[in-house]
C-alpha cells in the first residue's frame, strides 16, 4: 500500500508538474531552426509561422537556417535542445527518408524529436529552364533517352524530396540522369533559374512564382491529382508515367521529451495560425494545402511515409552520397 501511496503521489506531481509547463509556456524566447539554407519552402513556411507565434504570445521567435545533410544537422541540434518547447523545427518531407539513407544518424527521429503537426502539403512541379528542349513528359523521356548521364538535374540535397522523387521518375521510367545535389532549396532554385542545370523537381511553394512569371517551364506535377493552383498542368502519371505519386509535406517537431501539456498547448496554436485567412490563403497561393493534423495522426503518418520512402530507397539504389 506505501508503494502505491508513493506511486500515486509520483504521478499526481507529474501531472501537476505538466500542467504548470503548459501554463508558463512559453516562458521566454523561442528558436525555430529551419535546416535547411533560407529561400526554399521549408523557410518560406517556418519563417511565416515564426512571425505569427511572435506576434500572438509576445515573445521574440528567432529564424535559425541550419543546414546540411538533409536537413540531419538541424534536426540533431533540436533533439539535444532543452525539453521546454521552446526550440522548434520544421522539417519537409525528406526527414522521413533520412533514416534509410543515413544508417548512423545522431538522433532517433521518432523518439528523440516529439511530432506537434503535419502543417501543409504540396506536389513537386517538373521545372525546367526554358532553354531545355522538351516541352512535355513524354519528349523528356525521349530525350534522356537520347542522352543518358548527360543531364544533370539539381536537388536540394541527397535524401530530400527532389532527390527522392527524382529517382523514382527514372526508376519507373528507364531513364539515367547525373544527380546534383545542393545544399538547399534556394541554391539549387537559383542555378536552374540561372540555366546552370536545366531540370529540378521544385516544390510548388518555391516553384508557382517562377512559373507564372515564366522564368521556368512547368512540365508536370508528382501529385496523383491536378494541382489547383496550376490547373493547366498535368500529372506525370496522366503524362504517361502510369502509378507515379508523391507529394512534398510540411511538419513541426519539439524536442522528444518535451510534457505533453506543452505539445498540446504548441499544437493548438499552430492550428489557429494555419487557419488565418492570411496564411491560409498565401499557402494556397503559393501551391501548399493546410494539413494541420493531430500529434498522434502526424506520428501514425510519419511511420508510415519512414516504411515507404526505405521501400523507394532500397528499389531507386539512392544513397547519402548519389
Amino acid at each position: 500500500m506505501k508503494v502505491l501511496r508513493h506511486f500515486a503521489f509520483a504521478l499526481f506531481c507529474a501531472l501537476l508538474s505538466g500542467g504548470a509547463a503548459a501554463q508558463n509556456y512559453p516562458a521566454g524566447p523561442m528558436r525555430m531552426v529551419i535546416p535547411f539554407p533560407p529561400g526554399g519552402g521549408t523557410d518560406i513556411l517556418g519563417r511565416a509561422i515564426a512571425q505569427k507565434l511572435n506576434e500572438s504570445w509576445n515573445v521574440p521567435v528567432v529564424v535559425d537556417n541550419r543546414g546540411g545533410a538533409n536537413g540531419t544537422i538541424g534536426a540533431a541540434a533540436v533533439a539535444k535542445s532543452p525539453a521546454d518547447g521552446h526550440t522548434l523545427l520544421i522539417v519537409p518531407s525528406g526527414f522521413a527518408v533520412n533514416p534509410a539513407i543515413y544508417p548512423n544518424l545522431p538522433f532517433d527521429s521518432l523518439k528523440d524529436l516529439a511530432p506537434v503537426s503535419q502543417l501543409a502539403s504540396s506536389p513537386l512541379v517538373i521545372s525546367l529552364h526554358p532553354s531545355f528542349p522538351p516541352k512535355s513528359v513524354k519528349e523528356l523521356i525521349a530525350f534522356l533517352k537520347a542522352n543518358p548521364d548527360k543531364v544533370n538535374y539539381g536537388s536540394s540535397g541527397n535524401g530530400s524530396p527532389p532527390h527522392l522523387a527524382t529517382e523514382l521518375f527514372k526508376y519507373m521510367t528507364g531513364t539515367k540522369m547525373a544527380h546534383i545535389p545542393y545544399k538547399g532549396a534556394g541554391p539549387a532554385a537559383i542555378d536552374v533559374l540561372a540555366g546552370q542545370i536545366p531540370i529540378y523537381f521544385m516544390n510548388a511553394l518555391q516553384a508557382v512564382p517562377h512559373i507564372k512569371g515564366g522564368r521556368l517551364r512547368a512540365l508536370a506535377v508528382t501529385s496523383e491529382k491536378r494541382f489547383p493552383t496550376l490547373p493547366d498542368i498535368p500529372t506525370i502519371a496522366e503524362s504517361g508515367v502510369s502509378g507515379y505519386a508523391m507529394s512534398n509535406w510540411y511538419g513541426l517537431l519539439v524536442q522528444g521529451n518535451t510534457p505533453r501539456s506543452t505539445v498540446i498547448k504548441l499544437h493548438a496554436e499552430i492550428v489557429r495560425i494555419l487557419g488565418l485567412p492570411e496564411i491560409r490563403e498565401r499557402l494556397v497561393n503559393e501551391g501548399a494545402t493546410v494539413v494541420a493534423s493531430t500529434p498522434d495522426e502526424f506520428v501514425a503518418f510519419l511511420k508510415k511515409e519512414m516504411a515507404t520512402n526505405a521501400k523507394i530507397v532500397q528499389v531507386s539504389g539512392m544513397s547519402a552520397s548519389n
